[in-house]
């Protein structure tokens, strides 16, 4: 039973049949690995600084005010938010961790990975319409929190806020160091130091000369990047991402001698099931669904990512930094659309490591891969040494290093936001303007970026890898994620009930997870805590708890709000004066240039304000929440219910021509991915590119 129930322990058999010592070979030097982790992110910091340069220079958004920086004045179209949403929820764990999941589990293991974050999107859909129908002026979600019920529940979520933070970034540094460690030799507290450093060079330019800055300057370019560059940026990292997965995906499927194609890489699997046999799936297969722990390694990563999205300010972010009426829209693209990144990239590499394991051309060869290198996410670095040698070797440490760059990126604005609104403007100087927030939001960043260096040394030195992250993130952050989310859509929440639910579940929860390691596997240990079967125990007792307690008090003693206080939080910049050209809408009413009614009770209105003059009725977007309500649910049954159980239950192995036909499922998912992500975001600015264009053409022209 404890082997059925430990995918750690199916490691260890792995280990147990090799006869030496699985030593992970280098195919790069150490100059490769710093030179990537240092030049590149000083590369793009140059990358960032010129299409700051031309926005402020050609265009009328200022990265120079606290909207434009903190959520991009509200109006990025759904393909760019669509591409920011792919780029930032693929972490180094969703190549890595999925790839892992697909060499232990077989077939199961990419599209269960690929559930864990879709549905989670999709729901997080019907949330965003919600805050910009309740809270459209909030710039992060520990304000609504303030505003609608005070200081107590505040500090509550404040600490799931950074809490969150700190195990996301500690994940991406963990993933992404053991694997340029693996592929270069470099120090691995080195790269754990080095990499966000690189990162915040970019997401930070120019900080000295900040207070050169005016709201209607053109000189206004030594300001760092802030959110719409990092949407531009996100999309840069896309195209690397896509890219690379489709080099592997059409080298190991079409002209890899190793694999030698589709048949040649499901003949392989087929004898790794007889050498290797999985416990718990049927008949030791690899093609097949029916998997025991990766039934469980399903759920425990959908527990783990909606931790991760309900409690990460970056999703948040991107929700307020969307134009009204295109959230959700934007947010239904990004979970189809990041679908298939774990699901063909794990599929492609993770099995092809599994097939090739015997392959002389394998790094530990003759051994497998240990216990700890699989738990380290070093599964697709194997693979893609094998396929394309020291070039499938760079390309993996590219695609790894984009992913945690732009992942982290997108966690440095977000945990600066948290502290200049929510600590900062809150308890320290409640009455800080758009440029003094910018300012602290600046030195804050600096501060997080030395600060997730040393906790991912601290973390990598007590033998915490990206594997525990990964299955704890569920354990300690889910008994939030129904009152946080409830808070934003839910009138008749309390104040109680929103305070008491996420402390019971967190005590409930951590609980289940000593009792349930100690009665599964024998004993409690650091080990054993991160195994699936025990966190899933936990996540599920906190999620599940906290939402009773909260919906139970909640009906108890339920609350009115009407949203008004959400709906009045104000854009600091047009507080301060920044925005002050003030001219007529068609009612009368006076309006600024970008969008502010003036001389009106904002709150009692029944519309929303987006910032670029557009007036979005109430109504639209409660449409656009049923719509959201309707996708997720449709979308949950088919992925999670529909798709994977039957195949479950059936008990069915794939067969050759069934293993094709899936490939090709997943081949043309990440093709329609690719366009929705990469080539609509260039549609949808095409006008804003030529006018860019076109000024740089008449600048060079008047010279």
């Amino acid at each position: 039973m404890h082997e059925l129930c430990d995918s750690k322990l199916n490691y260890a058999q792995f280990d147990s049949m090799s006869t030496g010592t699985s030593e992970f070979k280098p195919l790069l030097s150490q100059s490769v690995g710093y030179g990537v982790v240092v030049g590149v992110g000083f590369f793009f910091a140059g990358v960032m600084l010129i299409l700051t340069y031309l926005q402020s220079r050609y265009t009328n958004m200022s990265p120079g005010s606290s909207e434009e920086f903190t959520s991009a004045s509200r109006n990025v179209k759904p393909g760019l938010v669509c591409c920011g949403i792919v780029s930032a929820w693929t972490w180094s764990a969703t190549l890595l961790q999925s790839s892992t999941a697909a060499y232990t589990f077989g077939v199961s293991g990419p599209w269960w990975y690929g559930v864990g974050g879709t549905i989670q999107l999709a729901i997080f859909g019907m949330v965003a319409a919600k805050v910009k129908m309740n809270a459209n002026g909030a710039h992060t979600f520990l304000e609504i929190v303030q505003v609608r019920f005070g200081t107590g529940p505040h500090l509550l979520f404040t600490f799931y806020g950074f809490l969150c933070n700190l195990v996301v970034c500690g994940s991406l540094l963990l993933g992404g160091s053991a694997t340029v460690t693996a592929l270069t030799g470099m120090n691995t507290d080195a790269a754990c130091m080095l990499l966000p450093i690189g990162i915040a060079v970019y997401v930070l330019v120019g900080l000295a000369d900040q207070q050169r800055l005016s709201h209607f300057s053109t000189d206004r370019w030594y300001d760092c990047r802030g959110l719409r560059a990092t949407f531009i940026c996100d999309w840069s990292h896309t195209v690397i991402l896509f890219v690379v997965i489709y080099i592997f995906v059409f080298k190991t499927y079409g002209t890899s001698q190793e694999t030698e194609g589709v048949s040649g890489l499901y003949d392989l699997l087929q004898a790794a099931a007889i050498t290797t046999p999985v416990e718990g799936n049927q008949n030791g297969s690899y093609l097949t669904m029916k998997s025991n722990q990766g039934l469980v390694f399903g759920a425990a990563t959908i527990l783990s990512g909606f931790a991760g999205i309900f409690c990460d300010q970056g999703y948040w972010q991107r929700a307020i930094a969307s134009h009204p009426t295109s959230t959700t829209k934007a947010y239904m693209l990004g979970g189809l659309s990041w679908f298939a990144v774990p699901f063909a990239f794990a599929s492609c590499l993770g099995l092809a490591a599994r097939g090739l394991s015997n392959n002389p051309k394998f790094p530990t060869y003759p051994s497998p891969l240990s216990a700890s290198q699989t738990s380290a996410g070093l599964a697709a670095p194997a693979a893609a040494a094998v396929l394309m040698g020291k070039g499938g070797a760079v390309a993996v440490l590219l695609v790894v290093f984009m992913a945690v760059t732009s992942a982290a990126s997108a966690e440095l604005i977000g945990v600066s936001s948290l502290f200049s609104y929510d600590v900062y403007r809150t308890y320290f100087r409640p009455n800080a303007k758009g440029p003094e927030i910018v300012k602290v939001s600046h030195y804050f960043i600096c501060f997080w970026a030395v600060w997730m260096g040393a906790w991912a040394v601290i973390l990598n030195k007590v033998g915490v890898d990206l594997g525990w992250l990964f299955y704890v993130q569920g354990v300690v952050l889910s008994p939030a994620v129904i009152p946080v989310a409830l808070t934003v859509s839910w009138s008749k929440l309390t104040k109680p009930a929103v305070i008491l639910g996420p402390i019971l579940g967190a005590i409930l929860g951590m609980a289940a997870w000593m009792v349930g390691c100690l009665q599964i596997l024998g004993s409690i240990n650091i080990s054993n805590l991160a195994n699936p079967y025990s966190a899933v125990c936990s996540g599920l007792t906190g999620l599940l708890f906290s939402g009773v307690i909260t919906v139970g008090l909640s009906l108890w003693q339920p609350d009115n709000y009407d949203f008004k206080g959400t709906r009045a939080i104000a854009d600091l910049d047009s507080i301060e004066g920044v925005v002050s050209r003030p001219r007529s809408n068609s009612s009368g009413d006076e309006k600024t240039e970008e969008g502010e009614v003036t001389g009106l009770d904002i709150a009692n209105r029944e519309f929303v304000l987006s910032v670029d003059g557009d007036v979005v009725d109430v109504s639209v977007l409660k449409g656009s929440f049923k719509r959201a309500a309707w996708y997720s649910l449709a979308l949950t049954l088919i992925v999670t219910i529909v798709v994977p159980l039957a195949m479950f239950f059936s008990h069915y192995v794939y067969s050759k021509p069934f293993y094709t036909f899936w490939m090709s499922i997943s081949i043309i998912w990440v093709l329609l991915s690719g366009v929705f992500a990469v080539l609509l975001p260039v549609w949808e600015s095409r006008q804003e590119m030529f006018v860019i264009v076109r000024g740089c053409y008449e600048s060079l022209h008047n010279v």
